[in-house]
């Protein structure tokens, strides 16, 4: 098996696309106000945090099972398309994978969304393994994300 590889996964959620975009834009206030188990921090280091060559710098709670501190650059935004890439350029993270790129994607569908998360990695060794932990735990955030937008479209 070779050191680089790809991981794709598809959440389907009841939330609408358009919510669920506004919601992982305001990532940097929600996500460690919402579910402090999982994101104990996230500054913004460059940029508005949002916009292509921001920087962020996440400190995850004990919730988070693999690193605890990582920094990402957003390499790209299609708000048309409802699509962030991002890479991973500091932190823990960077012990297990010379590179990481994600890409998180929302599409509509009959009320909900459609969430697609990918990444393209670089292990840093043969004995380590693809980041499953790490789509599991983007999958468990998505899930996570869609109770907390049906809840307050319920208020």
């Amino acid at each position: 098996m070779g050191l680089s590889g790809a991981l794709h996964v598809e959440v389907e959620v009841k939330s609408p696309a358009e919510n669920f975009w506004l919601a992982l834009g305001d990532g940097v206030n929600l996500l460690p106000r919402e579910f402090p188990k999982d994101y104990k921090t996230i500054q913004i280091l460059a940029g508005d945090g949002n916009a292509p060559g921001s920087i962020r710098l996440i400190t995850y709670g004990e919730g988070s099972p693999l690193v605890k501190i990582s920094a990402e650059r957003i390499e790209s935004v299609d708000l048309e398309k409802r699509s962030m890439t991002y890479s991973i350029i500091g932190g823990e993270m960077l012990e297990y994978y010379k590179t990481f790129k994600g890409t998180i994607t929302i599409t509509p569908k009959d009320g909900g969304s459609i969430l697609k998360w990918s990444a393209e990695f670089e292990k840093s060794g043969h004995e380590i393994d693809d980041p499953h932990v790490i789509k599991d735990f983007a999958v468990k955030n998505f899930k996570e994300i869609d109770e907390y937008l049906l809840k307050q479209s319920s208020v």
